[in-house]
């Protein structure tokens, strides 16, 4: 190739056939020649024009109009404007479907060169609403990374439908929050629309005033005033999400008394959440446990060992279980205890709180699940031990038969399996049929 490079780039694209790639192959050269400050890239792009004049396919001609002026962009502006209006006016002739696939990818690109006034105009001439409040939400996007906010918050007046307009209000939100804004933030929460939105940006509120180590209570405060005043079907799903946001911050103190100012009703759904959220972090599980009253207590109790139970045990909840199974009430919740001190192997732990079970059934549960987990370790007499325990005639004759069964079964195949509550209930339900 002669030294002329671009000259010899140029002569060989005028054989491109097809006048589309013909055009972007142009205007692609003319955007290097002008990076090497050769004079003679307006000609390349004049090129591009010339050939794109050429192309008899309505939607390839407008996508060479878009990339062209988009390369042309960053060179001149005034000339870019106007192959982009070119295809804006090209577009506008189509029928609606194309129309606004070609008006959201215009406005698109005008985004991605900073051509704001004609993205923002352009975006309002789609009709169909999903396309329209996305190349919204691209341009309010924009103003937010280039810090201007007073424009983004224009933008929002514009989008008319949910979740774009919430989506909208949680992106300026979450930058309001990193100026340390926290009045403007809390200011827009009441705009919300989005119950999932809402929440999220409730979480954000939290998050960011627990990082800042604005921890006064009296805004925690504002922001629950803020969610109990919502609707009762709005308000549980956002509440939940402020309350194990600050929980999983450690923020339990204020998490437990908003739990006593609440309805009743929303008392499983928020403790269940906040439980899950903790429950890898033991000393903040016994912290929340501690410090609500006695009903709520019993509720998050039975969620932890629920939890507990359907995982692998950990000598980690060793103490946290004991405690539980020291002050629950409830005879269930205890069967529950016992059956996680066994799989711990606190045999002794297990065996005093199984022995505090009066209901014969759930006692037999009880030391079933210390039995099955001796026979677990080849410890034969110890099962039968634990089987002896349940003096009820019926439910201690039940159990001790399982209890041989699992023995003949652990001879023959080396394994037990963990059955003992499923065939209870069968069993029940047998006998109430008598």
């Amino acid at each position: 190739m002669s030294k002329d490079v671009y000259f010899e780039l140029l002569s060989i694209a005028r054989s491109i056939q097809d006048p589309y790639l013909r055009a972007l192959t142009y205007a692609r050269i003319g955007y290097y020649m002008h990076l090497a400050k050769r004079p003679k890239y307006k000609d390349a792009f004049s090129s591009a024009l010339q050939a794109i004049a050429s192309i008899e396919n309505p939607p390839l001609m407008v996508h060479a109009l878009i990339e062209v002026g988009t390369l042309l962009s960053s060179i001149n502006p005034q000339s870019a404007n106007r192959v982009l209006e070119s295809a804006y006016e090209a577009i506008l002739k189509m029928p609606q479907a194309p129309r606004d696939d070609f008006l959201y990818r215009l406005v698109k690109k005008l985004v991605q060169i900073d051509f704001m006034d004609r993205a923002f105009e352009y975006s309002l001439e789609i009709e169909n609403e999903v396309k329209r409040n996305d190349a919204l939400l691209l341009i309010l996007n924009k103003h937010i990374q280039d810090g201007n906010l007073r424009n983004a918050h224009k933008i929002v007046e514009k989008i008319q439908n949910e979740p774009w307009k919430s989506l909208a209000l949680f992106n300026i939100l979450k930058e309001h929050l990193k100026r340390d804004e926290l009045g403007t933030a809390l200011g827009m929460l009441s705009q919300f629309k989005s119950d999932y939105w809402l929440g999220e940006a409730v979480k954000a509120v939290a998050v960011y005033l627990k990082k800042s180590g604005s921890l006064d209570s009296a805004v925690y405060e504002k922001v629950f005033q803020f969610i109990v005043g919502l609707s009762s079907d709005v308000s549980v799903d956002v509440l939940k999400s402020f309350l194990v946001s600050l929980a999983v911050q450690g923020e339990i103190k204020f998490v437990s008394e908003s739990l006593e100012r609440i309805p009743r009703e929303q008392w499983d759904e928020v403790i269940s959440a906040v439980v899950s959220s903790i429950i890898d972090r033991v000393e903040l599980v016994e912290e929340f446990i501690d410090s609500l009253p006695e009903d709520a207590k019993l509720l998050a109790a039975g969620y932890v060992l629920d939890i507990l139970l359907e995982r692998p045990p950990s000598s980690e909840y060793l103490e946290l279980v004991r405690k539980i199974g020291s002050f629950v009430s409830s005879e269930r919740l205890k069967v529950k205890a016992v059956r996680y001190l066994s799989k711990l192997h606190d045999y002794e732990g297990a065996w005093n709180l199984a022995s505090s079970i009066s209901d014969p059934h759930l006692r037999s549960l009880a030391f079933g699940s210390i039995a099955i987990e001796k026979l677990k370790e080849g410890d034969i007499d110890g099962a039968i031990d634990a089987a002896l325990e349940v003096k009820d005639p019926r439910w201690g004759s039940w159990l001790l038969s399982e209890i041989l069964a699992k023995i003949a079964e652990l001879q023959a195949s080396g394994r037990v399996v963990e059955d003992i509550e499923e065939r209870a209930e069968e069993q029940k339900r047998l006998w109430a049929d008598e």
